[in-house]
């Protein structure tokens, strides 16, 4: 039992590197547009319009889910005693959180349609290792490739964003 204690300790802890490193890395994306200034970070917009501004791309709806998708597969495993309420409002808070600051610092704008697709990506992760851990034999188990899966794919998303930083890729975001 205390081996598993110690498993199960050594596993969270993990865990909450790797939301802390996703945490950083999402912050440099959305807030810091990975250092990028952008002709439209002077203005401070608002949009309380969902799916109806001017600038409406499915493409980046579709991109503001998967971002936070990562974000619900932590919290999922982090809150798993706390209730789907509680979690929801947790996604709700953060993408409200990352939306304000935003216009505060003048990197983007407040758009409800980002704070509600935010928000679905995080449920979708959250309700993905709610099934996996009813699937699966045991929540650690699925902690632990988890864990494997989230550290290999972290070192691959900060490669592929330092190497497009550096301008390595055929792709530019310039």
């Amino acid at each position: 039992m205390a081996k598993e204690i110690k498993q199960d300790y050594k596993q969270d802890q993990l865990t909450r590197v790797l939301l802390f490193i996703y945490l950083i890395v999402l912050a440099w994306i959305i807030l810091f547009k990975m250092g990028v200034s952008f002709s439209y970070m002077e203005e401070r917009r608002i949009n309380l319009i969902p799916f109806a501004n001017g600038y409406y791309s499915l493409t980046e709806t579709i991109m503001n889910v998967v971002i936070f998708i990562p974000l619900g597969l932590y919290a999922g495993i982090l809150f798993r005693r706390k209730t789907f309420a509680w979690v929801v409002l947790f996604f709700f808070l953060v993408s409200l959180i990352v939306e304000s600051l935003q216009v505060i610092i003048k990197t983007g704008t407040f758009d409800i349609t980002d704070l509600l697709t935010n928000t679905t990506g995080g449920i979708i992760g959250y309700l993905f290792i709610w099934l996996f851990e009813k699937i699966a034999s045991s929540p650690l188990r699925v902690q632990k490739i988890m864990n494997i899966l989230a550290s290999l794919s972290t070192v691959i998303i900060i490669s592929l964003l330092a190497l497009l930083k550096l301008n390595m890729l055929p792709v530019r975001f310039q």
